[in-house]
Parts: structure tokens; C-alpha cells; sequence
């Protein structure tokens, strides 16, 4: 059996059950997760979470301020890079 898709809402939902970000609103695909408390230290605990649900090793070269903006973003990197792995 494959793999579920990566979307926004994965990523929206792996953010907010493992506590990586607690905003006041919803996140949003297209919400700016550094303007919602994403530093440093989240990053890294996303990255192991990464590893953990969607099975992906995401070198430090590739954590791009670009690609790590939204959950849309973050979402069609993951995918992307899933899809190249595969």
C-alpha cells in the first residue's frame, strides 16, 4: 500500500498535533509559518517529525526559508522529494 499523499492539511496537522506551532488562529495552507512562532528550535523538532511520519530525511542545504514558508510550500517540497526518492 503507498504512502498517503503529502498535503497542506498533512503538514497543517502534523504541526498542531505535535505542538510545533500553537497559534491563536488556524493555519492556514498559504499562512506564514515563520510569522506563527516558526524559530529555529521548531524547525529541528519538525524536521524529526518529518523523518518519523512521512519516512523523509531532509538535509540541512534543502531547509530553505522558500520551502519551509507554508504548509503549501512544505507540502510540495515533501512530495516532491517523496516522488524522486520513490
Amino acid at each position: 500500500m503507498p504512502p498517503a499523499p503529502i498535503t497542506p492539511d498533512s503538514v497543517i496537522e502534523l504541526l498542531t498535533s505535535e505542538h510545533i506551532l500553537e497559534p491563536q488562529e488556524p493555519i492556514m495552507p498559504d499562512s506564514d509559518l515563520f510569522s506563527l512562532g516558526l524559530d529555529s528550535m521548531a524547525m529541528m523538532q519538525l524536521l524529526l517529525q518529518i523523518e518519523e511520519r512521512f519516512r523523509l530525511s531532509v538535509s540541512p542545504a534543502e531547509m530553505t526559508r522558500d520551502r519551509f514558508a507554508t504548509a503549501e510550500a512544505l507540502a510540495s517540497f515533501l512530495g516532491e522529494k517523496r516522488r524522486l526518492a520513490a
